[in-house]
Order: C-alpha cells, then sequence, then structure tokens
C-alpha cells in the first residue's frame, strides 16, 4: 500500500504544474490550453505504444472501448473545459471551493468498495480535510476581485458541479475498471487512455479550428479574414508539451499504479497532494510565503491525508482467504503483465 500512496503523492506533485501553466499562457483560450495539452499527451502516448500497439489493440474488446471513451471525457476533457467555464464566469474561489470537495465526494462515493475503512474511522480525518479546504477558500474569498453579476456566479457554480461530478466519477470508474481487468498494466491503460484523449482533442481542435475560420470569414465581408493577435506559439507548445509529459504520461501512469495499490476511500485523499504542490508552486510563482490561512490550510490537509493513511494501513480483523481465482495481482513491470495477459482472468464491465 505505501507504494500506491508514494505514487499518488508523486502523480499530485506533477498535477500541481496544470495550475502554473495557465498563468504563463494568459493569451490563449481554455479551450486552446486543452486542446494543445492533451493533443501532445495522445502523440506521446501513441510513440509510447507503438511498439506493442498492433498486438495490445487485438486485445481490446468494445467495453475497453467505452471505457477508454468515457475516461477520456469525464477525467480530461470534459472535466477540464467545465473547470475552465467555471473559473471564467464565477471566478477562482468559488470554484475551488467546489471542485476542492474532490476528496470527500470520492471518499463516500467509494465507502462500499472492497478495503475502505467505515466512514465513521475516517469522519475526524475528513473534518480536517474540510477546515483545510474551507482555509484556502476563505483566503481566496478575502483576497478576491471585483464581484461579477449573480446569473454569471450562478452559471460557474454549475459548471463547477459538473467539473467536480465528472472527476469524481472518473477516479472511482477508473480505478474500478484497472482492478477488473488486471491484463492492462497501468503503463499500457495510461498509454491507451492517452491515444484516445488525444484523438478526441484533436477533433475538437479541428472543429474549433474550422469554426474560428468560418467566422471570420463571415464577420470581415469583403475585407478577408480578420487578423489574428499575435501570441507566441513556441511557448504554447513547449509549456504543453512540458504538461502532457508531466502531468498526463508519467502523472497518470503513477495515479494508475496508485489507484489498483490503494483502496478507493484513500485514493480520494490522495488526490489532495494536487492541492498542495499547486499552492507550492503557486507561492513561488507569486515570489512569497503562504498566507495565515493558507499556511492553516497546508497543516490541516497534511494532517488529515495522514491520519487517513494510518487509518488504512492498521491491521484489518482476520478474515477468510479468497479464492484464488478472486485475487487481484499486484501491479507488476509492462513487460512482465504481456507474458502473463494470457492467462489472466478477464472480467468483463
Amino acid at each position: 500500500m505505501w507504494m500506491g500512496v508514494l505514487c499518488g503523492l508523486l502523480a499530485g506533485a506533477l498535477w500541481g504544474m496544470v495550475f502554473v501553466v495557465p498563468e504563463l499562457l494568459r493569451a490563449f483560450s481554455p479551450l486552446e490550453l486543452a486542446v494543445g495539452r492533451y493533443v501532445a499527451y495522445g502523440a506521446m502516448a501513441f510513440v509510447l505504444l507503438l511498439p506493442r500497439l498492433k498486438t495490445l489493440s487485438a486485445t481490446l474488446v468494445p467495453s475497453d472501448h467505452a471505457a477508454l471513451l468515457r475516461h477520456a471525457l469525464a477525467g480530461n476533457i470534459v472535466y477540464y473545459m467545465l473547470l475552465a467555464a467555471g473559473v471564467k464566469l464565477a471566478g477562482v474561489a468559488p470554484t475551488s471551493l467546489i471542485v476542492g470537495m474532490l476528496p470527500v465526494v470520492v471518499t463516500l462515493l467509494g465507502r462500499n468498495d472492497h478495503g475502505a475503512v467505515p466512514l465513521r474511522r475516517l469522519a475526524l480525518p475528513l473534518l480536517l480535510v474540510g477546515l483545510g479546504i474551507a482555509c484556502i477558500n476563505v483566503d481566496t474569498f478575502v483576497h478576491a476581485g471585483a464581484a461579477r453579476p449573480a446569473g454569471s456566479i450562478a452559471l460557474g457554480v454549475l459548471c463547477a458541479t459538473g467539473a467536480l461530478l465528472c472527476w469524481s466519477w472518473y477516479a472511482l470508474d477508473n480505478a474500478r475498471y484497472l482492478k477488473r481487468n488486471p491484463q492492462f498494466s497501468s503503463a499500457q491503460w495510461s498509454a491507451l487512455y492517452g491515444m484516445a484523449t488525444g484523438l478526441i482533442a484533436l477533433l475538437i481542435g479541428l472543429a474549433a479550428l474550422a469554426w474560428t475560420w468560418a467566422w471570420n470569414w463571415m464577420g470581415a465581408g469583403a475585407g478577408g479574414p480578420a487578423a489574428a493577435p499575435a501570441r507566441d506559439w513556441t511557448l504554447f507548445w513547449t509549456c504543453n508539451a512540458l504538461l502532457a509529459l508531466g502531468a498526463s504520461v508519467i502523472g497518470n501512469q503513477l495515479w494508475n499504479v496508485a489507484s489498483r495499490r490503494v483502496p478507493v476511500t484513500l485514493s480520494g485523499q490522495l488526490i489532495l497532494f494536487e492541492t498542495l504542490f499547486a499552492l507550492l508552486y503557486g507561492f513561488v510563482y507569486r515570489g512569497h510565503g503562504p498566507r495565515a490561512l493558507e499556511l492553516a490550510a497546508i497543516v490541516l490537509l497534511v494532517a488529515g491525508v495522514t491520519w487517513s493513511v494510518r487509518l488504512h494501513a492498521a491491521p484489518a480483523a482476520p478474515r477468510a482467504p479468497a479464492p484464488q481465482s478472486a485475487r487481484e495481482p499486484l501491479d507488476t513491470d509492462p513487460l512482465e503483465r504481456d507474458r502473463v495477459a494470457g492467462a489472466a482472468h478477464r472480467h468483463q464491465a
């Protein structure tokens, strides 16, 4: 289990970079950022998987294709677009308040999964997590900018709630699917997931480009298409390539390892590492340390996660051993899993 916790921590460290790139690329829209990141992710995943792509593709069944499609949409593209819309319409504070409840929602939704700790034992750690999230968002509200119209805020709150539900559902469905399908290594599933996300992002990007081109021509009339503002596309693709490699390729693979090795109730708490590293990167970017409420939030979040980890690591009550066919194998090296995939018992979703 401790290896899963370490992988979750490292994934959070890489995912925290996601909050820095939009600050560096203010001239680009959330749609452009999402398409750029996930097209780069898909290209890298294709290259990594190319030596085994033909063999692996032959083993996929319709349920695998359906899982890849829904995970690419819910876990990446739709989630990011809803999150960006929430920030634009309602602001950072209410959006982060809603999306910051991810650990609590994932824990509650996964309370009946195998290996889950009873919620009554997690009540106090979850309380610390909730207090930490509250501190972060109170600080954000105190330092917020100008107020927005009520209608805009309401629509933004709906978008943020949609983002929360998207990623919560993805986290649970992905963890359960990996545990039901041990024939896929974490590296293989991450690469397939990246290819699916990249393909969908490419289609969305082409559609958006065609729409923008047509709109410019119609709006410009006889004078020709309107000139696009000058933007640094070299910086755009450099940042998105680094983000795709670190946060998507490596980060998602680490998260898949963590998802296999820890109960869902604990994986929900591990998501908080993303928040902590995002705060750290934000302090470095701003050039000063945390304010009082931010420091209190960090202490509360670390205490809550540590407490939850200790509860999950406590010895469980003795129970009868499960039949061999029902046991879930540990995650192994991709090459080793390829050798045993043919003998693995397949559970259909």
